[in-house]
């Protein structure tokens, strides 16, 4: 069985994912004020190597975990279900199937108590 890194298409795949989340992010009232300031190159940069790899794809994401990364933003609850919707429409862009975006998603708020620090 395909890993979900393979279904979605590997690293060319999560590469173009990141970049449409970060123009969804980049007009949204919500969440655009959260990254003024950050070097989107680099943030690019770790948010594909992390979902490759918690999508079973490289072991590449040499990042803090993510507790630390988030330390202090007082992220709550309407900014990950902002950034999850925000993913699922960009993953719903490159065509993928409802299952992997769902299995995704799921993935991804497994991080949700590091993330919002709770």
């Amino acid at each position: 069985m395909s890993t979900l890194y393979d279904k979605l298409g590997g690293q060319p795949a999560i590469e173009q994912i990141v970049d449409e989340l970060h123009k969804r992010i980049a007009i949204d009232s919500l969440l655009n004020p959260i990254f003024a300031g950050t070097d989107m190159v680099k943030q690019r940069n770790h948010l594909v190597a992390f979902l490759s790899q918690i999508f079973e794809g490289p072991k590449q994401y040499a990042g803090r975990p993510m507790d630390k990364t988030h330390a202090g933003m007082n992220l709550q609850q309407p900014h990950f279900d902002a950034i999850a919707k925000l993913l699922s429409e960009s993953m719903a862009v490159r065509g993928e199937s409802p299952e992997d975006t769902t299995a995704a998603l799921e993935r991804v708020s497994n991080f949700k108590g590091a993330i919002l620090n709770k």
